[in-house]
């Protein structure tokens, strides 16, 4: 079939043109010689954390502002391909236009997402709890599932993963575990994953090959920075100290350097056993407790402004996605509707689709509040 050059080529126009008002390339620019004028400092790396933060935010911030000042060239450039090859009925021209277009399309798609991360966070990376809950052995494989699937999402795109706590079941799988992903926008990008988590399958665990549901919740939190002011009275703190285990409970540690934090007057709890030592689990249960006291703050205030702008549609609640094994194969997001039928793929990080449409799914619904807000 062949393929529709000028129809193509205005969408491209059109698609980099939405991309470019809404992105200030100016500030891109400051930002970036900001981020290169410290990463050109001689102390560095003195703190390794600080340096991979810093190199890895100015990477991606040149890359954006490398393609936003290439797209206009590389859309005339196609252009003229074409008109020369349909001048001089060059198939091979008019193949590598082509091919060329395919190339933009997928480039554009990527780079409009990165636009609609644009919250105050969305840039940090992220902090990924999940939690089995109902389905008993199912649930907690499912939970160890989930968490499996996110690893290899950010593996298979070449991030940095800590596994920062895992409290295994008596069983199957996992209670809960919470991992970290070092990666510019991460938390932008995997926010749109919080809510509940269905599968539905053939039980391993039913000696009667039942069907059994299951559920796990998933939490995503934003990475706390030096920058980040939450005050935290060590009076409303509970420390707790006991020694990590494994697997089936086996001693991974023979001294008690697992530790427990628990905020009283927000209930809020952290765990953090995978550290060798006491103080280093104390250090990341710190920094995850204010990472979740931080999103607490945020879903406040978020819950006032909605009180304001009156309940819009669908909300964040329980089972914002299925995963179906049998009777047939499928996994759906029940908020944006999108869905795959190969389970496995998804199983083993493949939810870039899923992660896109829950982004455009998301800034509909902030507009849909927004228009709601303003109304008199």
């Amino acid at each position: 079939m062949a393929i529709d050059f000028p129809s193509e080529i205005a969408s491209l126009q059109q698609t980099f043109s939405s991309i470019r008002e809404v992105s200030d390339v100016e500030q891109l620019k400051s930002e970036v010689a900001e981020l290169t004028e410290a990463a050109a400092a001689p102390d560095l790396w003195d703190d390794p954390d600080v340096a991979q933060a810093i190199t890895s935010k100015l990477s991606h911030k040149q890359g954006t502002l490398e393609k936003l000042q290439k797209f206009d060239q590389r859309i005339e450039d196609v252009e003229l391909l074409v008109s020369m090859g349909e001048d001089e009925g060059d198939e091979d021209a008019l193949n590598e236009a082509a091919a060329e277009v395919e190339k933009l399309k997928s480039e554009l798609a990527a780079l409009e997402i990165s636009t609609l991360l644009s919250g105050e966070f969305d840039e940090r990376s992220a902090v990924i709890t999940v939690r089995a809950g109902a389905g008993g052995d199912d649930a907690t494989d499912w939970a160890q599932m989930l968490t499996r699937m996110y690893i290899r999402w950010a593996e298979n795109r070449g991030y940095k993963v800590e596994e920062l706590d895992t409290s295994y079941a008596e069983g199957a799988g996992v209670k809960s575990a919470t991992v970290q992903v070092n990666a510019p926008y991460a938390y932008g990008t995997l926010s749109v994953e919080a809510g509940t988590h269905r599968l539905v399958r053939i039980s391993p665990f039913d000696n009667q090959g039942r069907r059994q549901t299951s559920f796990a919740a998933v939490e995503v939190v934003p990475l706390i920075e030096q920058t980040d002011h939450i005050d935290i009275d060590e009076n409303d703190l509970r420390i707790d100290v006991f020694r990590s285990s494994g697997p089936g409970g086996q001693s991974v540690n023979t001294t008690d350097s697992a530790v427990r934090i628990t905020h009283v007057p927000t209930g809020v709890v952290v765990s953090m056993q995978n550290e060798k030592s006491q103080i280093q689990n104390r250090a990341a249960a710190m920094r995850v407790l204010q990472s979740r006291l931080l999103q607490l703050k945020r879903e406040e205030e978020e819950a006032q402004k909605k009180d304001l702008a009156g309940d819009i549609k669908a909300s964040w609640g329980d089972q914002m996605r299925s995963y179906v094994t049998h009777p047939y194969q499928m996994v759906k997001d029940l908020r944006t509707g999108y869905e795959v039928n190969n389970p496995q793929a998804v199983f083993d990080g493949d939810i870039d689709d899923f992660l896109e449409a829950g982004i455009r799914w998301r800034k509909e619904e902030e507009k849909a509040a927004e228009a709601a807000a303003n109304q008199p």
